[in-house]
């Protein structure tokens, strides 16, 4: 019998150890995939018998030994897209499973991978799909307001239409009038703004003293209708108990322009009815506020100079890419200066990591033991952070690969010899009898 236990026990080592080998080779084989986990080999021993006065020989078994939450080293890629997580945690993908009938648009698995395998770029149709071919997932941002919906993961499509035309709604102005007015009166501002279509409408502001600590405002607008000038507004400053120098009341208006009511430390603003040809378009002139040097004021001076003259209009923009942020915002650039959150990028964690089921392409599936995934912003309750323009490499170590090899080789060799002995001392017992 403990012949025969020896042979059934060498013979489990040899397949210990070819399961250990086939780890080791799988190792060696992508020690340069992107965010691959090595697998180690552990070995099990089970007990024939085993007491004070008997021991049978017993056999030995393997286990995989997972490193998903082992760091493999990040490296700075040439992709611009690329990410890494730098801590716990992998990325969301969905993997395709067909397209829409009629079109190329693809159909997804309704199973959620993971993976750490980051280097992503965007295909034709705006995904943002990795080295092996899955998509990658996040939460949608409102465009407009900017609101993170938490409550779904989906596959990141990038629109590449053009940035809509923002029409202009406010002109803030910062100016200092002088005390007494120059020898021509012709003091004025010139700003750019934007009607509903998008075109640059050229907006005068002039300014004529009519007495001291009084102006009028003239608005005017060359393409304004049914005439340039927008209209007038009288410009009073140190009444109404105010310190002097600063904006104390509207006095006459005239044309499409109305003002804002006195109150102190209130907004000073006229209110601009203009039309460049595509409709009504009412835009706030902002001044400052009413008693605060804050806007436009009348201070000793030589001549009349702005501080500040800006609006919020945009042109219409083309497409041209988007870059990732390190708090996992997607944002969609354009050429006329602007810029769109559209998703940002979950980091999804688990209780075990090392009991995700492996997958093709570097990707994992929840199970039992891993617990449920946890999607939470990066860099918040034990997710990891996220490095951009990086990738992480397989976290194997090809020295320690090597020497397990030689160790797997050398343990193999000597089961194999036992095998042989045992095979020989087998003979030996059977010629006894023949």
């Amino acid at each position: 019998m403990s012949i025969l236990g020896a042979l059934t026990t060498a013979v489990s080592g040899l397949t210990a150890q070819s399961a250990a080998f086939s780890n080791i080779s799988d190792n060696v084989a992508n020690s340069q995939t992107t965010g691959y986990k090595a697998v180690d080999t552990d070995f099990v021993d089970y007990l024939t018998t085993s007491t004070a006065e008997d021991n049978e020989p017993g056999t030995v078994a393997t286990q995989p030994e997972y490193t998903n939450e082992v760091q493999g080293t990040i490296t700075q890629s040439t992709d611009p897209l690329a990410l890494a997580i730098s801590g716990q945690g992998f990325f969301a993908v969905s993997e395709p499973d067909g397209t829409v009938s009629g079109s190329t648009a693809p159909t997804f698995n309704q199973q959620t991978y993971y993976t750490r395998d980051g280097d992503f770029t965007m295909n034709s149709d705006g995904y943002l799909v990795n080295g092996a071919g899955e998509y990658l997932q996040g939460w949608s941002v409102d465009p407009t307001t900017g609101v993170v919906n938490q409550s779904q993961l989906a596959p990141i499509q990038v629109n590449q239409t053009q940035y809509n035309p923002v029409p202009t709604s406010q002109i803030s102005l910062a100016a200092n009038l002088p005390t007494t007015a120059t020898s021509d009166s012709g003091d004025s501002s010139q700003v750019d703004v934007y009607d509903s279509l998008g075109n640059e409408q050229a907006v005068t502001l002039s300014w004529t003293q009519n007495s001291a600590n009084d102006w009028t405002v003239t608005i005017s607008s060359p393409n304004n209708t049914p005439s340039s000038t927008i209209g007038t507004a009288e410009v009073q400053f140190g009444t109404n108990g105010v310190s002097a120098g600063t904006i104390g009341s509207f006095g006459t208006m005239t044309g499409s322009v109305t003002a804002s009511s006195f109150a102190s430390g209130s907004p000073a603003t006229l209110t601009l009815a203009a039309n460049f040809g595509s409709g009504n378009q009412t835009i706030a002139l902002n001044m400052g506020d009413f008693g605060q040097a804050n806007g436009v004021t009348q201070f000793s001076a030589s001549s009349y100079s702005t501080s500040n003259l800006s609006q919020n209009g945009v042109a219409a923009g083309s497409f041209t890419g988007i870059t990732m942020t390190d708090s996992g915002d997607v944002v969609a650039n354009y050429n006329n200066g602007q810029s769109q959150t559209i998703a940002q990028i979950p980091v999804v964690t688990f209780a075990d990591a090392d009991a995700l089921q492996s997958q093709n392409g570097q990707a994992y599936t929840a199970t039992s033991s891993s617990g449920d995934s946890i999607a939470q912003s990066a860099d918040t309750n034990g997710a990891g952070s996220l490095v951009t323009g990086s990738v992480e490499s397989s976290n194997v170590d090809i020295a320690s690969e090597f020497s397990n090899l030689i160790v797997a080789q050398q343990a193999y060799s000597a089961n194999a010899k036992v095998v042989t002995s045992a095979d020989q001392l087998l003979q030996t017992t059977i010629n006894m009898i023949t």
